[in-house]
């Protein structure tokens, strides 16, 4: 929809096209696809959050930054699935002006905050690994807390600065985002006038937001390399070299994609638009959905802690029922 002004037309709501060369046969498998990954991303971040709310001996600083960015990714999933899957099943491609740009600040301040969390679990790894013996007297609890509230302010600034870049433009012509959500990109490219210094600005903060955590944790896991090399005679190396396979696991989800798609923005190459939008998805979708299965997975404690929950559960039900009879 758009507003006729005496100089210009004013864009009041954009339409989402999700995969523009998807043909409509295809719609199904795709919405049921991301159904399906928000509701697997749903349970997977939810159950790790209440489960290190719940349970006392989760109360620990690397838990702690494990449900700061189970969080994450869960209010990132809810504020974008949900629209694009709408859009496939009922047609709602449309949306608000204000919405599209409340959607842009949320998945760039939450995309930068994941960063920013990786970025401290792999300090949290480096101090447990490489100072154990002061690992509880550097990290606590609540410094852990303190930094995380740091971190969701600083995430929300990188994300208010983008969403400033892109709304101060003009939108009076094209209103067709080739995205399956507002992002900073996507949108300005709309504009109706040159954004070429607002693109660069964009990208300049996007790359800096994403390579500076990296540059730490490259830096983190060498030292900690360096320290498990050391010790390699000593028994602990295996469970740190585990702990830290967990960990980088994560890291290349979130990293090795981004950055590919932050680069090759860069590269006269264009790719195909569906494309481009299948490896967003993957980077951005993906990570949500399998982080919390692989700590869940890999992590001592939470795995104890459910398969704990499911025997309890398995042998209430039988008890239950034999009360139900009587």
């Amino acid at each position: 929809m758009t507003i006729s002004m005496p100089n210009q037309t004013a864009v009041t709501e954009f339409i989402l096209l999700g995969f523009p060369g998807l043909q409509p046969n295809f719609f199904l498998p795709v919405s049921l696809t991301l159904f399906l990954a928000y509701i697997v991303s749903l349970i997977a971040n939810s159950t790790v959050i209440i489960l290190i709310i719940l349970r006392e001996q989760l109360h620990q600083p690397m838990y702690i930054i494990i449900a700061n960015l189970a969080l994450s990714d869960l209010l990132f999933d809810t504020i974008t699935l949900p629209k694009i899957i709408a859009k496939y099943w009922f047609g709602a491609g449309s949306i608000s002006f204000n919405w599209c740009f409340f959607q842009l600040f949320c998945v760039h301040s939450l995309g930068s905050l994941d960063s920013l969390i990786i970025m401290l679990m792999a300090i949290d790894r480096y101090v447990a690994i490489c100072q154990p013996l002061r690992y509880h007297s550097i990290i606590s609890n609540k410094l852990v807390a303190l930094i995380c509230y740091f971190l969701w302010i600083f995430a929300a600034l990188m994300g208010l600065a983008l969403t400033l870049i892109a709304v101060q433009v003009p939108y009076c012509g094209p209103n067709r985002i080739k995205n399956c959500f507002c992002a900073s990109q996507s949108v300005i490219v709309l504009a109706c006038v040159d954004v070429s210094l607002e693109r660069k600005k964009g990208v300049i903060i996007g790359m800096s937001v994403h390579l500076i955590p990296l540059a730490v944790i490259i830096l983190s896991y060498i030292l900690i390399i360096r320290v498990v090399h050391l010790s390699a005679n000593n028994g602990n190396w295996q469970k740190a070299f585990y702990t830290c396979t967990t960990h980088l696991l994560v890291i290349g989800l979130y990293f090795i994609p981004r950055l590919f798609v932050y680069s090759t923005s860069q590269i006269p190459l264009i790719l195909d638009a569906d494309i481009n939008i299948l490896i967003l998805c993957l980077y951005t979708f993906i990570p949500h959905l399998a982080s919390p299965i692989i700590f869940c997975l890999r992590t001592k404690e939470i795995r104890n802690i459910l398969g704990q929950t499911f025997h309890n559960t398995i042998h209430m039900e039988p008890k239950h029922r034999c009360r139900t009879l009587r």
